[in-house]
């Protein structure tokens, strides 16, 4: 499944957080949107998930505008925010059970499904923890499987191991990455760390509201003529500052 952005403008009164956006992700693939912080990525998620409503411009699934099928086409999606909205106070299976709820999904049907995709997240054995007792990581294991409860075929994911520790983090981009493959899951992955990055990554650098870079990791290491993701990323960021002064 495709999802296409075409020409997307977005402002906060006089303020323009992004500027003619426009990419395609393709079918099955981690795609990773990069960008330092307050570069428009979570203003771009928030369009993609109908949040905000579109200014200017045009998001597509499958051809079809989110526009004129929001409802259709918003089921086909899974999200995972910044911030965590899991209810601290209700379990885990308390929480998915009403995610499913809200897509139209009775419990019955739920169950198998909250004890699939706990499984997959090796989270089985906390279905009946409260959140508030789960650390950060588990936190985020169960946004996940409850992103995927009702068979989204794309996975949007805004900076989902903010705040995580490194092996926490490299676990569940791990994890996302064997989704793509199993179940030809299309991803798009927020972040600002490229430890999260591999160079064969389709990926789209987001800079003070625009598209820098819209290739692979191994284009952004040929364009900053290193061979360090980490040095590219802040030498092709830090050059418009450079070129500002």
């Amino acid at each position: 499944m495709t999802i296409s952005v075409n020409n997307i403008h977005f402002s906060y009164g006089p303020r323009k957080a992004l500027n003619d956006v426009s990419f395609k992700l393709q079918t099955g693939g981690f795609h990773a949107l990069l960008g330092p912080n307050g570069a428009g990525k979570s203003t771009l998620f928030a369009l993609l998930t109908r949040l905000y409503q579109l200014q200017e411009g045009e998001i597509t699934i499958d051809g079809q505008s989110i526009k004129t099928k929001p409802a259709e086409l918003m089921q086909r999606l899974g999200v995972v925010f910044q911030q965590s909205t899991l209810d601290l106070d209700l379990t885990v299976k308390q929480n998915l059970l009403y995610h499913a709820s809200l897509h139209g999904i009775s419990s019955k049907a739920a169950a198998p499904r909250i004890e699939a995709e706990l499984s997959r997240m090796d989270m089985a054995e906390r279905v009946n923890e409260k959140v508030r007792g789960l650390n950060g990581g588990h936190r985020r294991r169960v946004e996940i499987a409850r992103a995927l409860l009702h068979k989204p075929d794309i996975l949007l994911l805004d900076e989902p191991t903010v705040g995580l520790d490194p092996q926490t983090r490299r676990s569940l981009n791990q994890h996302v990455r064997q989704l793509c493959e199993d179940d030809n899951l299309t991803v798009l992955w927020a972040t600002h760390l490229m430890e999260e990055i591999i160079p064969e990554d389709p990926v789209i650098l987001l800079h003070k509201g625009k598209i820098k870079v819209d290739s692979s990791a191994q284009a952004l290491l040929e364009m900053a003529a290193t061979d360090n993701l980490t040095e590219a990323f802040h030498l092709l960021t830090e050059s418009e500052k450079q070129e500002g002064k």
